[in-house]
């Protein structure tokens, strides 16, 4: 069965793209009463406020028709912004030889929170460099991941 993120990117992705965005990834976090949808949006010339409204009132239209989710949530649109969380194969291997910092569902070696390198993506397994070890993760024990901003 697909998860929440799954189905709700395979509703909203149409209409975001339609819109000139591209839909980088969604969180829905419960947190009690008052969860939240997070919907990060993303396109080849950046992410404006106005672009994040927009795509904000394309996103709601299509929440408010379909209503997926039972309980009451915030929606809020984002850019990623430069520690921007990765959720596929493809956005890690996008980022090769970057910093990233991931939480684990399980622990490798140990530890459910990994920072590193990431050294290479094959399939879904991902591998980073981490204190001068080279350490094999399966995407799918990564609960978030995120790309470590320099400056």
């Amino acid at each position: 069965m697909a998860t929440l993120e799954t189905r709700l990117a395979e509703m909203l992705t149409p209409a975001v793209e339609a819109a000139g965005y591209v839909v980088w990834g969604i969180e829905y976090v419960q947190a009690g009463k008052h969860s939240i949808l997070r919907v990060y949006i993303d396109s080849e010339q950046g992410i404006s406020v106005d672009d994040c409204a927009d795509a904000s009132r394309q996103i709601s239209a299509i929440l408010d028709v379909e209503d997926p989710i039972s309980n009451e949530y915030t929606l809020e649109v984002s850019s990623p912004g430069l520690d921007r969380p990765l959720f596929n194969a493809a956005q890690y291997a996008r980022y090769v030889g970057e910093d990233v910092k991931v939480q684990l569902t399980m622990p490798v070696e140990g530890s459910r929170n990994l920072k590193g390198v990431i050294d290479k993506v094959e399939g879904q397994m991902l591998t980073i460099k981490v204190d001068g070890k080279t350490l094999v993760v399966a995407l799918d024990n990564i609960r978030k991941g995120n790309i470590i901003a320099k400056f």
